[in-house]
């Protein structure tokens, strides 16, 4: 399916330089328009956990970390 897409009220700078953008790359001004539309609106993969988890141990590296049953423990001593 094929949708319009109108945008209105452009600095006519930002219009110049899509122009020339357009012209390096051999396409047309609205074809360019697609093709930067296309690559900003580019579905990421989701990280895996496994990745996440990397992400967070590197984040918190430098963390004391507490054992959850030593937590655990903590909470029920407390009631």
């Amino acid at each position: 399916m094929s949708t319009n897409l109108h945008v209105r009220n452009l600095d006519d700078e930002l219009v110049a330089r899509l122009k020339r953008r357009a012209a390096r790359h051999g396409r047309s001004t609205e074809a360019e328009h697609r093709e930067i539309l296309r690559q900003a609106l580019s579905v990421e993969p989701e990280p895996s956990f496994e990745e996440l988890a990397a992400q967070l141990r590197k984040l918190t590296a430098d963390r004391q970390q507490t054992p959850s049953e030593d937590l655990l423990r903590e909470g029920r001593d407390e009631r």
